[in-house]
């Protein structure tokens, strides 16, 4: 396949979805090979949301597919477990891959990539790549999948199964692997010591840790507001969880109202959920906020166990205190607790008062934020982008991956 010259560097293809999640940690990798003078480009089904994560000036090749939130891809909010699993696949996942499909081979026939980056959950990266028989690398954002999370549940593991050949069949794709790993490198942006003692391992799986760079911030956070001689607690769920979320965010409202006189809470509402309209001295409501600078202030997170969010604090070492709501989440959920890096609270049925208990223990009871330090050592060692990029620039080389300690 001929591809454009670019001088010594390689070129790489990010194929991600349209999550934020997912898209940030590529941005991350994808600044990291712009430094070595290495070319990237992105394909996707919401071009919008990865130049805004990405910048710009980035080079995306829009894809068909679906977006969260618009036509049959919104989710009935009642969905939990197997079935929302089955959603998921059903109604995203499998859709997306199919349909992104021509694009990602659009991409390639103008990009000339040397290798193709593909999400985990943006299938058709690995398989166009595999048909046309360039070397690919999975970018695994969320540890979910490095443990055996449906061995208790064979006919859900079965239905994936089956689901997954089809796919594969659809895209044209020779192959046999599952398509969420590939056979030439898995980056999984966690490490061992989070995943915990069953962690998946491979001879082309290298946890790499976070990738967290520098992103575009939300404009006018009243930095001031905040008393550094307070300790600070931050609540989120994350961008893809406003459906679901008011009754949630009312009880951290009012756990965070009880404990004004001695910390300070900041939520992130949104959809404008919430009353902000009170006097609450010690609670700032706000649409959003620039997370990674703001974790760097804050002493617990209350979050939803999005990966992202909970690699994010944990990079800081910072404790949180975790709802999981779906997908990988309740996962992600029981991976804190194991590190002992936090607890775990019942996202439809937790009360203010044990809302409560909850932020008063990460904050005060020394384990976990010991527990927390403990990962973001580990996290910082890893490497991130860095190490990322590195085993990028080994697969284009042709030369075989390296392990690392």
């Amino acid at each position: 396949m001929s591809r454009p010259s670019s001088g010594s560097g390689s070129r790489f293809l990010f194929v991600v979805p349209p999550l934020v999640g997912h898209i940030n940690p590529a941005v991350g990798v994808a600044a990291e090979l712009a430094a070595r003078g290495h070319e990237s480009a992105w394909a996707c089904a919401d071009p919008g949301l990865v130049r805004r994560l990405a910048g710009a000036d980035a080079t995306v090749f829009p894809c068909a597919g679906p977006v969260p939130g618009s036509g049959d891809g919104v989710r009935p909010p009642e969905l939990r477990g197997p079935e929302a699993l089955k959603f998921l696949w059903e109604r995203f996942l499998a859709p997306l891959a199919e349909e992104m499909a021509p694009g990602v081979a659009t991409a390639v026939r103008e990009f000339g990539p040397d290798v193709v980056v593909a999400d985990q959950q943006a299938l058709a990266g690995g398989l166009v790549a595999e048909r046309l028989g360039l070397p690919w690398a999975t970018s695994a954002t969320t540890s979910a999948e490095f443990t055996d999370v449906l061995s208790g549940m064979p006919k859900v593991e079965e239905w994936l199964n089956e689901l997954l050949g089809g796919i594969r069949e659809r895209i044209g794709s020779p192959g046999a692997a599952d398509p969420r790993f590939s056979p030439h490198l898995v980056l999984a942006f966690s490490t061992p010591e989070f995943v915990g003692p069953e962690a998946r391992t491979g001879d082309q799986i290298r946890y790499v840790g976070p990738s967290v760079a520098d992103r575009p911030a939300p404009p006018g956070f009243p930095w001031d507001w905040l008393d550094p001689a307070r300790p600070t607690v931050l609540v989120t769920l994350g961008t893809a969880n406003t459906d679901v979320g008011a009754r949630f965010l009312s009880e951290c409202q009012t756990a965070a109202r009880e404990r004004a006189d001695r910390a300070q809470t900041v939520i992130v509402d949104p959809a404008g959920a919430l009353d902000s309209t009170g006097e609450d001295k010690g609670v700032l409501i706000v649409p959003s906020v620039p997370q990674l600078p703001l974790l760097e202030r804050v002493d617990a997170v209350v979050c939803h166990a999005g990966h992202n969010t909970v690699c994010e604090a944990l990079w800081h070492g910072v404790p949180l205190v975790v709802a999981p709501i779906r997908d990988d989440q309740p996962v992600v959920a029981g991976q804190v607790v194991e590190a002992g890096a936090g607890i775990r609270v019942r996202f439809g049925r937790v009360t203010a008062p044990k809302l409560g208990a909850a932020i008063d223990a990460v904050l005060h009871e020394p384990g976990y934020r010991f527990a927390a330090g403990r990962i973001r050592t580990a996290f910082r060692a890893a490497g991130g982008a860095s190490a990322a990029a590195t085993h990028l620039e080994l697969l284009a080389s042709g030369a075989p991956a390296q392990k690392t300690a």
